[in-house]
């Protein structure tokens, strides 16, 4: 459940600093692989804890 919780911190992280990316340069790749790698994220979080809470309720 750590390490679950680290990756989704680092790979938000790394959005982060490819939007940052996308700033600096203005080159829309970043801007592409940071929502490319926001909405994967977000996905598998919203998975992972919805497994919780069924758990939880089971």
């Amino acid at each position: 459940m750590l390490l679950f919780r680290w990756a989704i911190l680092f790979l938000l992280l790394g959005a982060g600093v490819s939007f940052a990316f996308y700033v600096g340069t203005r080159d829309r790749r970043y801007l592409r692989w940071g929502w490319a790698v926001l909405k994967w994220t977000l996905l598998a979080a919203f998975g992972f804890f919805t497994v919780l809470i069924l758990e939880r309720l089971a």
